[in-house]
């Protein structure tokens, strides 16, 4: 077996931990699914401008969302890294599984 170095154990934990948070898991899936700006999220989550910067800066710090300016609005969407991609696809399972419709 061909294991991976210690480091990379530790990068995928930060991951997961970042997905821990359920109000930034949201964000996170919301962003999967379309581009929006700070006080869009705001509104779909019921959360404050300041809570949802402080979510997205940690999202984009590891690469999970990236951002884009429109003039002064600055709009955000999960990025199209394998990472970003699987935890969406782990992610939209995980919700089939433990919330099942009707």
């Amino acid at each position: 077996m061909n294991q991976p170095d210690e480091e990379r154990f530790w990068e995928v934990a930060e991951l997961f931990r970042l997905l821990g948070d359920g109000s930034r898991a949201r964000v996170f899936w919301i962003l999967c699914h379309r581009e929006e700006c700070v006080a869009s999220v705001a509104s779909m989550t019921g959360m404050s401008s300041p809570a949802v910067s402080h979510h997205l800066r940690l999202l984009r710090k590891t690469g999970l969302i990236q951002s884009r300016r429109i003039g002064k609005e600055v709009r955000y969407r999960a990025s199209s890294s394998p990472a970003a991609c699987t935890l969406h696809e782990t992610l939209e399972r995980l919700m089939e599984i433990t919330c099942p419709k009707g």
